[in-house]
């Protein structure tokens, strides 16, 4: 919950409009300020207050206690025009908190955080649990000196500047990625990768304190960190099991399911006839931690019940294999202010970037210092797939960019084409052409509509026409991707032609060449009268259908509401 704070006309205001926006994560404190930020501070996990920072100041540094348990606070000022990043930035969540407040009021963020001011990476902000010196080895990171990385496994990690990962030398700052326990040593920070799966079985009505000391006495006893298990996994019989969820709720993990006919199909070292009695499967603890695959560290054990009375759960360790991390990115048409946040986000995770050279150099000032770039030109795109899935599978976080959105005519299909299920993969989608296209238009596509690409360089003609004249005869909305180059002077005026036959010469016809770019130009003309020769690959060619009319110079396709057809 976002605590919100205001002592003026004005920044009530602005207060008003954040709870409005945020009305789900934000609380407004009234009453004297000194008051509010007192309750705020105790029941949030962030705050904003609109005061003067001098003052906020003065109210929470007397309620500071710890940098992980403090609450992000951001600081706006009357007239709205900064808003300030004051407490915790990294571990409150007060970076992104000020970047938020700072879209939504139009106010300019004030980050300060040393790692943020020069874009390396918190060590506290890579969604991993942190331990160690984690001052010490960020300002080594900082200052350029040798930092020693160490991972027992290639968790994938966002791109760390060129001084980390350089050869042990006695003295240098170390990050290590352990899910093992052990004391942390001066300059050494742990990262907790989430390598561990604890598989849990328990009988009806096991106690959440025996599910929850069976788990912590395991994982201490192996040497293992609870910070690193992904979660709890168990029967689907027992996904509502009280001990469990429990025991997952305390943990801060989720619980994973799997049918008991999936947990039969895995070999276990030690089966029981009890649960294949009670829930279908010779194993519940050790086969479903084991069925995504990994080590067994800690076989199936019981827990101990000071009473003496018959053990109610059981658990079984495994450590997963590390997986690398592929994101598939779309960029949008061009503009800046049309890539969405998450494609963003997802460029300062990755640790290599994968892409075409020109859409590498839109967003190159985004990427992290340290981010291995891996570029290649025109016609390049099954071996920039190839590659984005090989940087994967050596454990990498990867992203792999193309225009507009990176399922349209772009590099998803190729990338998923390659990939299989040994590395994860994440979408992220982006504003195609065809819909920067169609919002400069007006509305072309308000009823139902096609994209069609008339590059036959993959696709023969023959299918491509086959495609053209179906949506010609279904009346649909057409939109050509690819419609024209050098090359390939005839297949527009061909795909018109087939148009023609079920269309109006007066149909409107929208042509936009670099949709949202500087040197964007658009135009609406008619079937008849469209000369293909102004028309290039950097062009999106639309065309209605028969109920498209150009209305004040923008092409509109009506949604066929029914009070449209009756008399005014």
């Amino acid at each position: 919950m976002i605590g919100l704070i205001s002592a003026t006309a004005a920044g009530a205001a602005a207060r008003d409009r954040l709870a409005a926006a945020w009305s789900t994560r934000t609380r407004v404190y009234d009453g004297p300020v000194a008051d509010a930020v007192r309750r705020a501070f105790a029941e949030c996990d962030q705050m904003v207050c609109f005061l003067a920072t001098g003052a906020v100041v003065r109210l929470v540094a007397p309620l500071l206690s710890d940098k992980g348990a403090d609450p992000g606070v951001v600081c706006v000022d009357e007239a709205g025009r900064f808003a300030v990043s004051l407490v915790g930035g990294h571990v409150g969540g007060a970076n992104e908190l000020a970047r938020e407040v700072g879209e939504l009021l139009g106010a300019e963020p004030v980050v300060t955080t040393a790692t943020d001011a020069v874009g390396v990476p918190g060590l506290d902000t890579l969604g991993l649990p942190v331990e160690g010196d984690l001052a010490g080895v960020s300002r080594a990171m900082l200052d350029g000196e040798p930092v020693v990385l160490e991972r027992e496994s290639p968790w994938p990690l966002p791109a760390l500047p060129p001084n980390v990962g350089s050869p042990a030398e006695p003295g240098a700052a170390v990050v290590r990625v352990s899910d093992r326990v052990g004391e942390t040593a001066a300059r050494e920070v742990v990262l907790r990768p989430p390598s561990l799966v604890v598989g849990v079985g328990a009988s009806r009505g096991a106690p959440v304190e025996e599910v929850l000391d069976l788990v912590r006495d395991a994982l201490r006893e192996a040497g293992l960190s609870a910070r690193s298990v992904a979660g709890l996994a168990t029967v689907d019989a027992k996904s509502e099991e009280p001990g469990i969820v429990g025991a997952a709720e305390r943990l801060g993990v989720p619980v994973v399911t799997y049918t008991a006919e999936e947990l039969a199909a895995v070999a276990v070292p030690n089966p029981s006839d009890a649960p294949l009695a009670a829930v279908g499967t010779p194993s519940v603890a050790e086969a479903a931690a084991l069925l995504g695959g990994g080590e067994l560290l800690v076989p199936k054990r019981k827990s101990v019940r000071a009473d003496g009375r018959p053990a109610m759960a059981t658990c079984a360790v495994v450590r997963r294999p590390a997986r690398g991390r592929l994101a598939v990115v779309g960029l949008g048409p061009g503009a800046r202010d049309l890539l969405t946040p998450r494609a963003t986000a997802e460029l300062r995770r990755a640790a290599v970037l994968v892409g075409l050279d020109q859409y590498v150099d839109q967003i190159r000032d985004l990427l992290r210092p340290g981010t291995l770039i891996l570029e290649s030109g025109l016609g390049a795109e099954e071996e920039r797939a190839r590659t984005a899935v090989a940087e994967a599978r050596r454990g990498q976080a990867v992203a792999l960019i193309g225009s507009g959105d990176a399922g349209v005519y772009a590099m998803a299909s190729p990338a998923l084409a390659e990939a299989s299920d040994d590395i994860d993969v994440v979408g992220v989608p982006g504003v195609t052409a065809a819909l920067a296209a169609g919002a400069i238009l007006g509305a072309p596509l308000g009823h139902d509509h096609v994209s069609i690409s008339l590059s036959d360089l993959h696709t023969p003609w023959e299918v491509i026409e086959r495609r053209v004249r179906a949506a010609a005869e279904a009346d649909i909305v057409v939109t050509f991707y690819n419609p024209r180059s050098r090359g390939r002077d005839w297949q527009l005026p061909k795909a018109l032609a087939i148009l023609a036959e079920h269309r109006e010469p007066s149909t409107p016809v929208g042509v936009v060449r670099n949709a949202s770019r500087p040197d964007e130009s658009s135009r609406v003309t008619t079937l008849g009268s469209l000369d293909p020769g102004i028309v290039d690959m950097m062009t999106v060619v639309t065309v209605g259908n028969t109920a498209t009319r150009e209305i004040a110079g923008r092409m509109v396709t009506p949604r066929g509401y029914r009070w449209q057809k009756e008399p005014r």
